[in-house]
């Protein structure tokens, strides 16, 4: 059985792989540069040659598409824009993914997880656990509650539909931190200056 922070990074690779690819479809202003251009732009590196579309690291590659956005958006006011909030940000998100230990215990109608760390793992947890709980909360008829422990936070996830509690614990703690499609516009939200983490 796969280890939390293997699973985990597994998914940031597929994850990985699956922004490359989005990146690379949806910047019509680089499609129009020419890959050549956009990666060599004092020359060409020749006829036939594989250009990388890959950035290298999630978190930069991330934070370069909210760049791209932000560059293409005439509206975009750069005195509010704040890319070390979601640099920060991502910090926390690698680790609670790679770097927390979770517990988690069925409970009556879901699942109880007890996600605990030290240091900036520490930090992390007490930041992504309760902010993720208040906006999940309601999510597929989801109840979401958190309370805090000396290391960490208790997640606690229910459901009153009995399939809703078979998927709560079938997800486990990642797949439900996962859930949703809330995370890639508040990332925008961040660095626009227009939201904060506490």
């Amino acid at each position: 059985m796969l280890s939390l922070r293997r699973f985990a990074a597994i998914g940031t690779v597929l994850a990985l792989a699956g922004t490359g690819a989005a990146f690379a479809q949806t910047t019509p202003a680089h499609r129009s540069m020419g890959l050549d251009q956009m990666h060599h732009p004092h020359g060409h590196p020749g006829a036939g040659t594989m250009i990388p579309t890959m950035p290298g690291q999630d978190a930069f590659g991330a934070l370069q598409e909210i760049v791209h956005i932000l560059e293409a958006d005439p509206k975009t006011d750069w005195s509010k824009v704040d890319l070390e909030a979601l640099r920060q940000h991502l910090i926390d998100m690698n680790e609670v993914t790679l770097d927390a230990d979770e517990a988690p215990k069925p409970v009556d109608g879901g699942l109880a997880v007890s996600v605990t760390g030290s240091g900036r793992t520490l930090t992390a947890i007490q930041r992504m656990i309760p902010a993720w709980a208040e906006t999940m909360n309601g999510y597929r008829g989801w109840s979401t509650r958190v309370a805090p422990l000396p290391n960490g936070e208790v997640l606690t996830v229910t459901a009153a539909d009995p399939k809703e509690i078979q998927h709560i614990r079938g997800l486990g703690f990642i797949g439900m931190l996962v859930s949703g499609t809330h995370h890639q516009p508040h990332h925008l939200m961040m660095a626009k200056g227009e939201m904060h983490m506490p």
